[in-house]
């Protein structure tokens, strides 16, 4: 069987179980999924991602006002941040051996997986209900000659084709609030191996803000999705054998890159919810890090 006879069985699988019709719905949302600001963004380099940036916005690489290339060079700024992010996510993985196995669950067109082969040399996994996402991912991993090393699979998180401790380390990179948490956290926790690391980066609502906000309603909405507090993924970690290391408040940092994208040709709508939400304290974007015990 050929890479491409492999690459086509695993994209026009049928999603394993326990599959509900919600889950159908999302894979249907992503298979349809074209927004230019996730395209345009990764053609810069060819790392396609599906989350947002941090860290501060680099004003002085984005020209004048009137510079004629300026739109260009704000998309540029705006890949620039999503890449700086799964690098801090990578940054949380530690030390990953070149023979050990990654998955990046919720992996979308697997930017995050080919950078996290580019950086520890080692195999990648990803995993997405959409086929259409893991058949993107797979080609441009056939273009960079890494298709032996970082694979995507139509699958659900909740249910891995992998076995138990099989993995090194995992992560959720924006892709959590889709899921129930101690399902996820459970299915985490069977693949890791004893002192493996779990990583995920996320949007989620402040429990001390009392109750999620319009603005978080308005997310919900937006993305067809169900986003967890704080505190939820606290709680799930604990219950099912996972031990944060790091907790870490990114909202300061993704600031800017709302900002920014709010004045580029890319809006769809959606920066004004997420730029309130942060500012009014309803929202928060946070790093956890947890080891498996």
């Amino acid at each position: 069987m050929t890479t491409t006879d492999i690459t086509t069985a695993l994209t026009t699988a049928p999603i394993p179980g326990p599959a509900t019709p919600y889950q159908d719905d999302i894979a249907r949302y992503w298979d349809g999924e074209a927004r230019p600001v996730n395209l345009r963004l990764g053609d810069v380099d060819g790392l396609y991602h599906h989350h947002y940036g941090i860290g501060a916005v680099d004003h002085a690489a984005l020209g004048e006002p009137g510079d004629s290339e300026r739109e260009k060079k704000i998309i540029t700024e705006l890949h620039r941040l999503e890449s700086a992010q799964t690098d801090v996510l990578l940054d949380h993985l530690g030390d990953i051996r070149r023979d050990a196995t990654l998955v990046d669950a919720g992996c979308g067109r697997g930017g995050s997986s080919v950078m996290a082969h580019q950086r520890f040399g080692c195999r990648v996994e990803g995993v997405t209900l959409s086929a259409k996402q893991a058949e993107f991912g797979n080609r441009r991993a056939r273009e960079l000659g890494i298709d032996g090393s970082v694979r995507a699979q139509v699958c659900n998180m909740l249910d891995m084709p992998f076995g138990t401790g099989e993995v090194a380390g995992s992560w959720n990179n924006e892709s959590s609030m889709y899921v129930d948490l101690h399902d996820l956290f459970a299915e985490h926790s069977r693949i890791l191996s004893v002192g493996g690391r779990y990583v995920t980066i996320t949007g989620c609502w402040n429990p001390a803000y009392g109750q999620p906000s319009k603005w978080v309603s308005q997310i919900n909405a937006h993305f067809e999705c169900n986003i967890h507090s704080r505190r939820e993924y606290l709680r799930a970690m604990a219950d099912n054998r996972l031990v944060p290391q790091a907790v870490i408040d990114l909202t300061p940092d993704t600031l800017p890159y709302w900002e920014l994208r709010a004045t580029s040709s890319l809006v769809t709508g959606i920066e004004e919810a997420f730029i309130n939400s942060y500012k009014d304290g309803s929202f928060q974007y946070v790093l956890i890090a947890a080891d498996r015990v």
